[in-house]
This record gives C-alpha cells, sequence and structure tokens, in this order.
C-alpha cells in the first residue's frame, strides 16, 4: 500500500513539472513575441498604426493657362462656386434636394446622381449637387441655409474660356473624366471628384503639361475615417502656362470677316511654320462643355448643318479646285513635260477619246503660254499640261508640298485629305485609273481633297522657295525638344529648282497683280503690302450636258449645299514673303470673288500688325528663298 502511494506521487510530480515547465515555455514563447512586437519591430507598426490614422489625400492643381503669342490669356481659371450636400447631417436627403430645387435649380439627372453618389460613400463625405453657381445663387443658398440642414457652399476652380467662340477650335475644352480615361491613365489625379481633363484641341495634346503634378493634404483621421485635423498640406505644382502662336486680334479679325458663313481661314508664318491665325466657322461656346451640355444644346450642335464643332481648317477635306493647278505645273516642269514657253490653243474644251472636258470659259481663252495658263487659271491648258505630264508625277508634287498626309500639326481631329494615284484607286475602288481621271484631277477636281491647312502649308512652301515647312500652334518649347527651325533655310528642301519655283511665284503675281488675272480686282494697291495669290472655285457637283445647252444656274440661284466652294491661296508681301493664307469658303461661290477679298484684308492686317514687334524672335530670317 505505502509502495503504490509513493508511485502515485512520483507520478503526480511528474505530470506537474511537465505542466510546469509547458507553462513556463508559453510563458517564455509569449514574453519573447510581445519583445519582438513592441520592441523589435515597434518602428514596422508605428507606420501601420499611422497610416491607420494618417490619410495622405491628393490636392488637384491649378491648371495652367493658355495665352497667345501677346501673353493675352485664351483659357483661364476661375472661381467655381457650387453646393454641397453632407447626407448624414439631413433629416431626409431626398427631402433636403426637393427643398434646395425650390431655391436654385436642381434637374431630375442631378438628384439621381447625387443620391447614388451618397449611397456609395460614407454619409459625413460631402457630395456635389451644382456647381457653376452664380453669385446671385450663392446668396439664395446662403440666406436659407438655416432650412437646409447638410448643404454648404464650397469654392473651387473652373476653366473658363473668356473669348466665348473665339479660338474654340484651336483651345478645346476640358470635361469630367470617363471610364475609358480611367482605364487608359494610372494618374490618381483622374479619381478626384470633380476633375477636369483636355477633351479637344490643345486642351488635350498638351493636357499632361497644363494639368500640372498634384498636392497633397495629411489629415488625421479617426476609426471610421472621419477627419479630425489637416497635419500638412503641399499644394502641387501649378501646370505650365502655353503661349500659341495665334495672334489674338488677328484672330478675332478674320472671324469678323468669316461672319456667319460656313468657312476657314489659316495664315502661317511661312518660314516657321507658326499658325498665326486658324479661324473656323461658325464655332461654340467651350465653356459649356465645362459646365455640361443640355440635350438641347447638343442636338443644336450635332444637327446644324454648317457643322459648329468640326475644325474646318484641319478635319474639312474639300476640293483644292484652281489652286492645285500649281502642283500640276510645277511636275511638269521639273519632269520636262513643258517649259515656260510651252504654249497650248483653248478653244473651250478639250476632247480625249469620247469624252468631252471643258474650260471654265465658254469659248476659251486661245493660245496660251504656261505663265498666262496660271494667270487666267485655263482649264484646258491644264488639261493638256497634266496629260503630257502623267498624274503619277503630279501626285508626287502634290505630296511634297504637303498634301495627301497629315502635317502633324499640335492639334488632334486633323484629316489627310487624297492625292490620288493608280495604287490608291485600285486598293480604295478596285477600279483602274482612266486617262480622264489625270486631266480632271490635275485642274484640282474628281478624287483630290485637301484641308485648308494642308492648302497654306503647300502656300507657305511655294513661298519659302522650296523648303518642307511644318506648321505648329505651341509658340513655346514646353516638353523639353529641340526648338523648332526659325528660318526656311534651315527646313529640308523639297528637291524643286529655283527656276521652276520662280515661275509659279510670277504666275501667282499675275493672277492678282495684273489686268486680266483672276484675281486683280482683290490686289493689294500698297506694292510694300502686294501679295502674290491663285484662286480656286471648286463644284461641289457635276455639270450635266442639259445643263451646258440650256444654261448653267448661276450659283446663288442653286440650293446651299450645291454651290461651289470658294477657296484662295496667298502669300505677302510679294517682294520678301512671309505670310501666307488660305480662305475657304463652303458653297461660297467663286474664288476670286468670295475669298480673294477675305485674304486681301486679313493680310493687310496681318502686315500691319507686324508680329515681330509684338513678341521677339531671336534668329527670325525675313528673308524670301525664292
Amino acid at each position: 500500500m505505502l509502495h503504490r502511494d509513493a508511485d502515485t506521487q512520483k507520478l503526480i510530480s511528474r505530470r506537474a513539472l511537465l505542466l510546469g515547465g509547458g507553462q513556463a515555455a508559453l510563458l517564455a514563447t509569449l514574453v519573447g513575441r510581445m519583445y519582438y512586437l513592441q520592441v523589435v519591430e515597434a518602428s514596422k507598426y508605428k507606420v501601420l498604426a499611422d497610416q491607420n490614422r494618417i490619410n495622405l489625400r491628393l490636392l488637384p492643381p491649378p491648371r495652367g493657362r493658355i495665352l497667345d503669342r501677346t501673353g493675352t490669356p485664351m483659357a483661364v481659371n476661375q472661381q467655381n462656386y457650387r453646393v454641397l450636400v453632407v447626407s448624414e447631417q439631413t433629416v431626409d436627403l431626398d427631402d433636403t434636394l426637393t427643398a434646395l430645387s425650390n431655391i436654385i435649380p436642381v434637374g431630375d439627372r442631378d438628384r439621381a446622381r447625387v443620391l447614388r453618389e451618397a449611397e456609395r460613400r460614407p454619409s459625413f463625405v460631402p457630395v456635389v449637387v451644382r456647381e457653376n453657381l452664380s453669385w446671385e445663387d450663392v446668396s439664395r443658398v446662403e440666406i436659407n441655409t438655416p432650412d437646409l440642414p447638410g448643404v454648404m457652399i464650397d469654392v473651387g476652380q473652373s476653366r473658363s474660356y473668356p473669348l466665348v467662340e473665339l479660338g474654340a477650335h484651336l483651345l478645346g475644352y476640358v470635361s469630367a473624366v470617363s471610364e475609358a480615361d480611367l482605364q487608359n491613365s494610372n494618374d490618381p489625379l483622374l479619381e478626384l471628384p470633380g476633375m477636369r481633363i483636355g477633351k479637344a484641341g490643345v486642351e488635350k495634346i498638351y493636357d499632361l503639361a497644363l494639368r500640372g503634378k498634384a498636392g497633397t493634404s495629411q489629415v488625421e483621421v479617426n476609426s471610421v475615417g472621419r477627419v479630425i485635423r489637416e497635419l500638412s498640406r503641399d499644394e502641387g505644382q501649378t501646370g505650365v502656362d502655353l503661349r500659341l502662336a495665334v495672334d489674338l486680334e488677328l484672330q478675332k479679325f478674320a472671324h469678323q470677316l468669316l461672319g456667319d458663313q460656313s468657312a476657314a481661314v489659316v495664315v502661317l508664318d511661312i518660314h516657321t511654320g507658326e499658325v498665326v491665325v486658324m479661324a473656323s466657322t461658325p464655332s461654340f461656346d467651350p465653356n459649356a462643355f465645362n459646365r455640361g451640355l443640355t440635350g438641347d444644346e447638343w442636338h443644336d450642335l450635332t444637327t446644324n448643318p454648317r457643322a459648329p464643332l468640326t475644325n474646318k481648317a484641319i478635319a474639312g477635306q474639300y476640293a483644292p479646285g484652281s489652286t492645285f493647278k500649281l502642283m500640276t505645273a510645277l511636275a511638269a516642269l521639273e519632269s520636262g513635260s513643258i517649259t515656260a514657253d510651252t504654249k497650248v490653243f483653248c478653244p473651250g474644251e478639250l476632247t480625249l477619246g469620247n469624252f468631252t472636258y471643258h474650260c471654265y470659259k465658254k469659248g476659251g481663252h486661245g493660245t496660251l503660254d504656261l505663265l498666262g495658263g496660271i494667270k487666267n487659271s485655263c482649264d484646258v491648258y491644264f488639261y493638256e499640261t497634266a496629260r503630257r505630264t502623267g498624274f503619277e508625277r503630279i501626285a508626287e508634287m502634290a505630296r511634297r508640298f504637303g498634301l495627301g498626309a497629315a502635317s502633324g500639326i499640335d492639334l488632334p481631329g486633323e484629316r489627310a485629305g487624297i492625292v490620288p494615284d493608280k495604287a490608291w484607286k485600285k486598293a480604295t475602288l478596285d477600279q483602274p485609273w482612266y486617262p480622264g481621271e489625270t486631266l480632271v484631277n490635275g485642274i484640282g477636281q474628281g478624287y483630290v481633297t485637301a484641308t485648308p491647312l494642308q492648302l497654306a502649308l503647300m502656300c507657305a512652301r511655294v513661298a519659302n522657295g522650296g523648303y518642307a515647312v511644318a506648321p505648329h500652334l505651341a509658340r513655346d518649347d514646353i516638353d523639353g525638344a529641340k526648338l523648332l527651325p526659325r528660318k526656311a533655310a534651315d527646313w529640308p528642301g523639297l528637291g524643286v529648282s529655283a527656276q521652276s519655283m520662280a515661275l509659279i511665284h510670277r504666275g501667282m503675281h499675275l493672277v492678282v497683280n495684273e489686268p486680266g488675272g483672276t484675281a486683280y480686282a482683290a490686289r493689294i494697291k500698297d506694292p510694300a503690302m502686294a501679295m502674290c495669290g491663285k484662286s480656286g472655285t471648286a463644284q461641289v457637283r457635276r455639270i450635266s450636258a442639259r445643263e451646258r445647252e440650256t444654261g448653267v444656274k448661276k450659283n446663288e440661284q442653286l440650293p446651299w449645299k450645291e454651290r461651289d466652294d470658294a477657296v484662295f491661296i496667298a502669300f505677302a508681301p510679294d517682294a520678301a514673303p512671309r505670310y501666307a493664307v488660305v480662305v475657304l469658303v463652303e458653297h461660297g461661290g467663286g474664288g476670286s470673288a468670295v475669298a480673294a477679298p477675305i485674304a486681301r484684308d486679313l493680310l493687310i492686317e496681318v502686315q500691319k500688325r507686324d508680329l515681330d514687334h509684338l513678341v521677339d524672335s531671336p534668329g527670325h530670317d525675313h528673308g524670301s528663298g525664292a
């Protein structure tokens, strides 16, 4: 019995020892873990705790301004008064919105959006109800705030275009970030409520530079995310101010000249490629896109037959008409198919196979050489010239001078136009090229199309003696790239002889400055400002044989859509060219009668302003190169 008790006592002692050892080991492990967490890993967990307590929030930077070449603001930022609502401070959010709508307009779409956002966000986070409030709206809300629990006025910034419709196609506009924008960018700025980004024009092309760098606000929050206090603040980096080459006063003048016509004007510096003027009418108010278009406004813009949303200067594709004859002449001279002395008799028509091709002058021009053909814009002369030269050579020359391809200007939405050839027609229409098409396309009709910017570029390259100047809007070097050439000779040459260029220059001089020239009535009488030019009247429909027999209706007797397009290209001054201009009036009629006077008045004003005295342009060479 005693022996059994002793064994039992030993067993209990061993178990107690094991249990005590286990407890000691567990206690040691717990103490070690606590030491590791609280001492060794203290800094790590302090950071994690701070991250739970301190939030870093992004602040949208002020957007950079857009200025004209003289520093006049064209796009700026202004105070944006907006009304917010905090749902947790309201008795019933829907009732609050109803009460607010009795004070300022709150549409059904705004109401639905606010309710939707309030459900998705914490109840203490403000939701924007309306933006861009007038001072009268702000006053009415402030007076009624005692009866509007949870409603408050906030002041932010919004984009403003003080010129309204003037320059809208150049500037573009900013608008709210879309889902597609978020998917295509990893910039956290786009996630901010109310963020606006460039959606068109230079606002879009230079959006990243104009957008700037986000600021930060370090705030202390409680366990549910409510802000307790702001610990630090960094305002970030304001977007760059972008200076354009456009002259605002000349831009205004161009719009005045165009009036309510559906038209486009481009003025280029032939040495630098700077776009001094680019106007497209009718235009639109970019401020409407910032505040949000109504359904009626959008319908009016998209159904207007004169396409106010389209920048006709870069996206309108038109038959260049007789302005294209310059390319036919250059190709013929360079290929040797004609010389300056080559004479062609114009009886008023030319027959090729079974087809007859008419000159615009019934009865014809008689016998003409090259200069006479350009001066009188004789269709038969250039039918014959194109037939001898072949359109493949003409197309190649046209491409050298900027037709048939996008220029690469710093604007979105540029169209390429068409310079056709055999390969193009086969690939596009699956048809062969017919001999008669060489004649028709050789005078700028048929398949040939160009934008007004391309025609201005063609004219600039003719005026500067054959250098491949390229157009651009931004005057400042905002991306750190090498500055564009400041004089024509720094651009690549086009490989056209000086003799051929001099003949084209002389022909354009005769068009405007010699009696009998197609644009003589629109000449600049001051010799120091004299311009050289080429008119074009581009048909938009085919004239039937019956109409020719019975008499073609006058342009103004036709429906607007069936009237000819009026085109005129020019450069000035004659003695030392610096500016090239193109004027295109949709369905305007004759180029010499309608477009040439606009070009004349604009070139006079451009030369009067003498742009170099407005903004210093070191190294700018005014030699003609021609």
